[in-house]
């Protein structure tokens, strides 16, 4: 295995800071295009349009990739998952502003048209689409040597969703005092896997793959090859008793829980309400990584938080068997962090 630094995600090639810095900047760009319709600010997880303000619904957009999961399923050799990863990384970015998905378009980048690749790839893709509910009604397929090499290809998603503009949800109706509730993951989703490849060396040697994780039963490839969990099926009926909702995806806890919140308002996660599966202390163990890197890096087991009025948890709990109490919500001066752990 290769050595990985203390700071590993970025000695992986992933700057968590760096991306913030470009986001901000990116923010300024998009802020100057906005014009009357537009109807969430800049880091929601998808962007909320009016295009008829006669209508009793708002769109609610998003695109994302999977990253360099991808990597993973060129060295297990299997493609059909991570189109399900796609579309229901695209769904759950619509789902924090209370939208179910109307249609999803794909992009496939390649070099040459390799047939059977793209047919796995779709095959993944239209299952997912029809388990959300959703049609996959266009995309690009685009073959561009010396962009791509050898056997690379990318994979982006995008969708379109709606939402009643009665029923959109929304982070600014926060307030200290609300209770936050934890929905389980299946494992990475879409998210860390430039330093899971790093610590693994899974490029250059991808026989650790095939070693099996303790306490999880799976090979490793196995196990980080399961799809990203879409919980759109499992959230609709009880949307109406939700505040907001955080997606726990790239940047984890820290980026993700502040875009759930009102202003003047952070969030205390108990460390000690769950214990991350298995996966995550296999790679913790054999990469060294700090438990901090590992919370800022990883979803840890948690895919969603919800964040609710006190009187509703009790339905919640009842509703999501699976879920459970990981913090509340309080006051926030706008300094330090707006997240804040205890148990850590």
């Amino acid at each position: 295995m290769k050595d990985v630094s203390a700071n590993a995600y970025a000695a992986a090639g992933v700057d968590l800071n760096a991306a913030a810095r470009a986001k901000i900047r990116i923010g300024d760009f998009a802020r100057s295009t906005y014009g009357d319709g537009v109807a969430s600010l800049h880091g929601a997880f998808g962007g909320v349009f009016d295009l008829d303000p006669s209508s009793d619904y708002l769109t609610v957009s998003s695109t994302d990739s999977i990253g360099t999961k991808l990597r993973i399923a060129q060295a297990v050799g299997r493609h059909d998952t991570v189109g399900i990863d796609i579309v229901n990384h695209c769904v759950n970015d619509i789902l924090p502003a209370g939208a179910e998905p109307m249609y999803f378009l794909d992009y496939i980048g390649l070099n040459g048209y390799d047939e059977e690749l793209i047919a796995e790839l779709l095959t993944g893709v239209a299952a997912a689409c029809v388990e959300n509910g959703c049609a996959l009604i266009g995309g690009e397929t685009a073959s561009l040597p010396g962009i791509y090499d050898g056997d690379d290809y990318d994979l982006v998603g995008f969708v379109v969703g709606r939402v009643r503009r009665d029923a959109l949800l929304k982070p600014e109706t926060t307030v200290p005092g609300d209770v936050l509730i934890g929905l389980p993951s299946n494992g990475l989703h879409t998210n860390g896997y430039s330093l899971v490849r790093s610590i693994f060396n899974t490029d250059d040697d991808p026989s650790g793959l095939d070693d099996v994780v303790p306490g999880d039963g799976r090979t490793l490839g196995e196990a980080l090859l399961e799809p990203h969990m879409s919980y759109l099926k499992l959230l609709k009926p009880v949307l109406p008793n939700i505040k907001s909702l955080a997606h726990n995806t790239g940047g984890s806890f820290a980026k993700n829980m502040p875009r759930a919140l009102g202003s003047g308002v952070g969030a205390v996660l108990d460390a000690d309400s769950w214990s991350p599966p298995p996966l995550f202390g296999y790679i913790q163990d054999h990469g060294e990584i700090d438990d901090a890197e590992m919370f800022n890096v990883f979803n840890m087991g948690v895919g969603m938080i919800i964040c609710a009025k006190p009187d509703a948890v009790s339905n919640l709990l009842s509703e999501l068997s699976d879920a459970w109490i990981i913090g509340e919500t309080t006051n926030y001066d706008g300094t330090g962090n707006q997240v804040t752990w205890r148990g850590r």
